[in-house]
C-alpha cells in the first residue's frame, strides 16, 4: 500500500482528492492537513465521505509528511514550494496540483504569480503531469507538476494538430468556459448563486494566469513559440469546463482519423464520431477529456471542442491518474466511475 499524505485537504480539489482516493485499491490515506480544521473528522466537513474516510485534519506537520511515500499538495499558489524541498529529500515524492512547478521560466513564473519563487533550482527536475504528453517522464518523477484546469482541455484538443502541423502554431484562439467550482472554495461575494445565476460573462481577457502554461504546452508541441488567444468565461454550473477551439488549416488530413489514431491508446481521452458535440454533463465527476473536432463549411478554420471536469480530469483526477504512473499501478485505478448523469 502507498501510505499518501494531503496539504490542504478542505478545498474542493482536496475533498475531490479525497472521495477518489477512498475507492484506490492501493492506497492508505496517512495524512490530511488543514490548518483551520485541525482536530475535525473530515466526514463532519464533508459528510459525503461518512464511513470511507475516517481520519481527522491534522496541522501541518513535516515529520508525519516525510513518512508518507507520496504528498499531494492542493493549496493555494505558493506553498508547495516552500515545503517540496525538504520533502524530496526525505524521499517523499509529491504531486503539487497548484501552479508552483508548472512553468519552467521562474521569471515568467514570478510576472504571473507575484512572488518570488521559493526554490526555483527544483523546477528544472518537475515534470509536467499531463500524461497524454509525458507518461513516460511522469513514471519515474519525484516531483509532478499537475496542469491546470483550462490548460489540460486546451491542450488536449489542439494537440493532434499541433504536433503534426495541421494546423498553424500563431492565431490560436481558446474561448473557454468554466464552472463556479474553478474559483475554489473561499468565499467570494462574487460567487454568490445571487451573483453567478442566470448570468454568463468573461474574465481575464487582458491575460490570465493560466496563458503562459498553454502557451508552453502548445510551443513544446510545435517545436517553436506557439502564438494564442486566450479568454475564459464563467458559466452558472458548478462542474465542468469547455474549451472550442481555432485553428487555420495548413495541409489536408482526414482530422477524425488524426484524432483517433493520437488518442486509441489513451484511457482518458474520448475522441467523439464526426459531427458530435460533447458536453460538459457527460463528464462530470470523472477523469474524461471528450473531444470533437469539426470543420465547418469545409473552409480553413478548424474547430475543436474539448470537455472536461475542472475537479478531477482539471485537478484531482489527473493527479491520481499521475500517482499511478509514478507506483506502477493501472492507470485506471481509482477512476474508473461513471459519469453523473442527469
Amino acid at each position: 500500500m502507498v501510505r499518501v499524505g494531503i496539504v490542504g485537504g478542505t478545498g474542493y480539489t482536496g475533498v475531490e482528492l479525497l472521495r477518489l482516493l477512498a475507492g484506490h485499491p492501493g492506497v492508505e490515506l496517512s495524512v490530511i492537513t488543514s490548518r483551520g480544521e485541525a482536530g475535525k473528522p473530515v466526514a463532519d466537513l464533508f459528510p459525503n465521505l461518512r464511513g470511507h474516510v475516517n481520519l481527522a485534519f491534522s496541522a501541518p506537520d513535516s515529520q508525519a509528511l516525510a513518512a508518507c511515500d507520496l504528498v499531494f499538495f492542493a493549496t493555494p499558489n505558493g506553498t508547495a514550494m516552500k515545503m517540496v524541498p525538504g520533502l524530496l529529500d526525505a524521499g517523499v515524492r509529491i504531486v503539487d496540483l497548484a501552479a508552483d512547478f508548472r512553468i519552467k521560466d521562474p521569471d515568467l513564473w514570478e510576472q504571473w504569480y507575484g512572488m518570488e519563487h521559493a526554490c526555483p533550482e527544483v523546477i528544472d527536475e518537475a515534470v509536467y503531469g499531463l500524461p497524454e504528453m509525458n507518461r513516460e517522464a511522469v513514471k519515474s518523477a519525484r516531483l509532478v507538476a499537475n496542469p491546470g484546469c483550462y490548460p489540460t482541455a486546451v491542450t488536449l484538443g489542439l494537440l493532434p494538430l499541433i504536433e503534426q502541423g495541421v494546423i498553424a502554431s500563431e492565431g490560436l484562439i481558446a474561448d473557454c468556459k468554466s464552472g463556479v467550482s474553478g474559483a475554489g472554495r473561499g468565499a467570494s461575494v462574487a460567487m454568490l448563486m445571487g451573483e453567478v445565476g442566470e448570468s454568463f460573462k468573461a474574465y481575464g481577457v487582458p491575460g490570465h494566469r493560466h496563458l503562459p502554461e498553454i502557451r508552453q504546452n502548445l510551443s513544446i508541441a510545435a517545436g517553436r513559440q506557439a502564438g494564442l488567444t486566450f479568454v475564459p468565461h464563467l458559466l452558472p454550473i458548478i462542474r465542468g469546463i469547455h474549451a472550442t477551439l481555432y485553428g487555420q488549416l495548413q495541409k489536408e488530413v482526414d482530422l477524425q482519423e488524426l484524432f483517433e489514431t493520437r488518442y486509441k491508446d489513451e484511457p482518458f481521452v474520448d475522441v467523439l464520431p464526426s459531427g458530435a458535440h460533447p458536453e460538459t454533463r457527460s463528464v462530470k465527476s470523472v477523469n474524461d477529456c471528450r473531444i470533437a473536432v469539426h470543420r465547418p463549411q469545409n473552409d480553413n478554420v478548424i474547430v475543436v471542442l474539448s470537455v472536461i471536469d475542472n475537479l478531477v480530469k482539471g485537478a484531482a483526477g489527473q493527479a491520481i491518474q499521475n500517482m499511478n504512473l509514478m507506483f506502477g499501478f493501472q492507470e485506471k485505478d481509482g477512476l474508473n466511475a461513471v459519469a453523473l448523469l442527469p
